[in-house]
């Protein structure tokens, strides 16, 4: 692809290197930004700056904040004897959008993957075990753990090594249910979803 300016090049080079974005989209971006009022274009540019040097990861939970504690670990109208183990940000974001939840979270930043090379101590499963065990025996003791982890192999298998690790701490553990979305076909859904939807049936009401 011919551009009209290194400087146009550069930029496109850079944006197509996110995630889901090509060249062409790149260059109709790039454009855009150059046609855009400047100062709009230099608030971008300063708010993706700030956003890469400030952001930081709460000292509790690990989950992205601007501050040494996030809003969630923060907020006293959270249930802290609850707490939902989750693979990264984007899993607690998903959750907060559904509004049902209001227990607190612990970010592990990851699941075990040997393939890629991802162990236990690559995540925040340390933390979490002492998180659990400096509250027991207070009255913000946690009593709950949710493994709120996608149902993939990888998944599973950090389930199953999390709840070796915390069976000594007793603390009740429990899992996201499983079953067929709402919406959707029994014919369309595949075996292992409807099997765990059968065997994990509920009290109709």
């Amino acid at each position: 692809m011919n551009y009209p300016s290194k400087l146009i090049e550069n930029a496109v080079e850079e944006i197509s290197k996110l995630p889901g974005i090509g060249k062409k989209t790149a260059l109709r971006m790039a454009l855009h930004l150059l046609k855009r009022d400047e100062k709009q274009t230099l608030n971008l540019s300063e708010a993706l700056t700030a956003m890469r040097t400030k952001t930081q990861y709460c000292r509790q939970c690990h989950n992205i904040s601007d501050d040494i504690l996030c809003g969630i670990c923060t907020n006293p109208k959270r249930d802290e004897s609850v707490l939902c183990v989750v693979e990264d940000t984007r899993d607690v974001l998903a959750i907060e959008n559904t509004s049902q939840f209001r227990g607190l979270y612990h970010v592990l930043g990851g699941i075990i993957s040997p393939l890629e090379g991802i162990g236990p101590g690559d995540l925040n499963i340390d933390s979490l075990l002492n998180r659990i065990a400096e509250k027991q025996n207070s009255d913000s003791a946690i009593k709950e753990i949710i493994l709120g982890l996608s149902p993939t192999m990888e998944g599973d298998t950090t389930a199953f090594y999390l709840t070796k690790r915390l069976k000594p701490l007793n603390v009740k553990i429990t899992t996201i249910a499983r079953g067929i979305p709402i919406g959707g076909d029994l014919e369309y859904a595949d075996e292992i979803t409807l099997g765990r939807s059968i065997v994990s049936r509920i009290v109709y009401e």
